[in-house]
């Protein structure tokens, strides 16, 4: 759809909106220019649901234990952001 302008946007509204409810984006423009959109609202994802993925993951054996202080230190003399490769 081209922009609308905001004069006859406020005429038209309810047009406009039933466009967007049906997957249209409508720009509104003010002096030609775009300056905000009408779009359709994006479907909720659904609820979470608890326990979903139980039994699904799975951990190594021992990725709980404490680390060693060899690690420590190598976890602690890593930069923070390490540069993209």
């Amino acid at each position: 759809m081209k922009p609308v302008n905001i004069h006859e946007a406020k005429t038209q509204l309810s047009r406009l909106v039933e466009a967007a409810s049906g997957g249209e984006e409508v720009v509104l423009a003010r002096a030609g220019k775009p300056v905000a959109k009408i779009v359709p609202i994006r479907k909720q994802a659904g609820k979470r649901k608890p326990g979903a993925l139980k039994g699904k993951i799975k951990f190594g054996r021992g990725w709980d234990r404490p680390l060693t202080k060899r690690e420590i230190a190598a976890w602690e003399a890593a930069p923070l952001f390490p540069a993209a490769k």
